[in-house]
């Protein structure tokens, strides 16, 4: 599979809002709680979106059964 054109991670505030509409602030807290998944590089914390859509996979599959 190329990843070239993928984004592979993304910010806490860009994550929270385009998955659960959270606010900034609702995001980091999210995140904070484990209910968003994250990364730490130095003292930047992202997203990984390939982990945060399987998160989501795996809880649809829960709701559908």
């Amino acid at each position: 599979m190329d990843y070239s054109n993928e984004v592979l991670t993304m910010s806490v505030p860009e994550a929270g809002e385009k998955y659960f509409g959270l606010s900034r602030n609702g995001s980091y807290n999210a995140a904070s709680r484990g209910d968003i998944p994250t990364i730490k590089i130095g003292r930047l914390v992202r997203v990984p979106v390939r982990a945060l859509e399987a998160m989501l996979d795996r809880a649809s599959a829960k709701a559908g059964t």
